[in-house]
């Protein structure tokens, strides 16, 4: 999956501003605005690292600070602290903050159409359904144990008959056999594993009812109220970055290894195989970030299986109409 932490960017319209009059660069002085992505830098940001890169941001009049995230972060408490104006997050962590803290958030898009976690298991002793997790070892990180909880419950599986233990995002455990399978992103951990001469396969949870959103789009009241025009700018310029990113998945990432990918760890074949997979968890009918009727109802049905009460006004998709 994703691991560690990485610097912050702050972008500015310098460069390009300095070739204009002075009289033009003041009267279009660009807006602050603070991004707060929800993990280290890799391909699941591709399209923003697409859209800073081509100006996009810049053009839209908006001065981007992008954050980077990691495992010490929390998104939603960057909105809370003011630290940032918008921020992904997955919608069970922030609907849960809605329902037993009052927080002040609003989702208004979704990265993912498709949650892209999954169980991963080995080719040698496939996990292909939920059913196969009966009397298996599942490793799921303890932030992702309510979403596990939900698949089993809505597959009809008894919570009691899969022992899970913790994991922290290293597949040396599943690849010596000392775990069944593990809840990883499917569009990152297969590739790790076959790096390791091993073959892996996985299923969504997605697929088998548990049908939420992933990297949803969350601001507060009080910023949705007050930088409405800018949230739309930042929803219009990421759009493109995406959507230039997805044209050829094999494009962008050579590009960022020096920048943006520098020091993960990982290699440019990684993210090559991660943007590829994440690309149809992306493009959706009606455009990237769209939330149509019937996914927020899926949404809404899924979260409920563990007690979780969302409702239609946390997701509001009239910005998406402006953009």
């Amino acid at each position: 999956m994703k691991i560690g932490l990485r610097r912050r960017h702050f972008l500015g319209l310098m460069a390009a501003g300095a070739t204009l009059p002075l009289t033009t660069r003041f009267a279009q002085a660009a807006t602050p605005f603070a991004f707060q992505a929800s993990w280290i830098n890799d391909a699941e940001f591709a399209g923003y690292f697409a859209a800073i890169d081509k100006g996009f941001y810049a053009e839209e009049g908006l001065d981007l600070a992008y954050l980077s995230g990691g495992p010490d972060v929390i998104p939603e408490s960057t909105l809370i602290a003011g630290k940032s104006d918008l921020t992904l997050t997955t919608p069970d962590t922030t609907i849960k903050a809605i329902v037993e803290q009052g927080a002040p958030f609003k989702i208004i898009g979704a990265q993912y159409q498709k949650n892209p976690i999954g169980i991963v298991s080995l080719v040698s002793n496939p996990i292909k359904t939920p059913q196969d997790l009966v009397g298996k070892t599942l490793a799921v990180p303890p932030v992702n144990v309510v979403s596990v909880e939900a698949m089993l419950k809505i597959s009809g599986i008894d919570r009691a008959a899969v022992t899970i233990v913790p994991y922290a995002y290293d597949p040396t455990p599943l690849i010596k056999g000392e775990i069944d399978a593990s809840l990883d992103f499917t569009t990152n951990v297969p590739f790790t594993i076959s790096q390791q001469g091993v073959e892996a396969t996985s299923f969504l949870l997605y697929d088998f009812g548990f049908t939420i959103f992933n990297d949803t789009v969350v601001v507060t009241d009080e910023t949705l109220a007050g930088k409405r025009k800018e949230i739309v700018s930042f929803l219009r310029a990421s759009r493109k970055g995406w959507e230039e990113n997805l044209k050829d998945p094999a494009a962008y990432p050579p590009t960022f290894a020096e920048r943006w990918f520098k020091g993960t760890g990982r290699s440019i074949e990684n993210e090559v195989f991660f943007n590829t997979a994440q690309k149809p968890l992306i493009e959706a009918p009606g455009g990237i970030f769209s939330m149509s009727e019937e996914a927020i109802a899926a949404n809404i049905e899924a979260l409920a299986a563990v007690g979780i009460s969302a409702t239609r006004e946390m997701f509001d998709t009239t910005l998406l109409e402006e953009i």
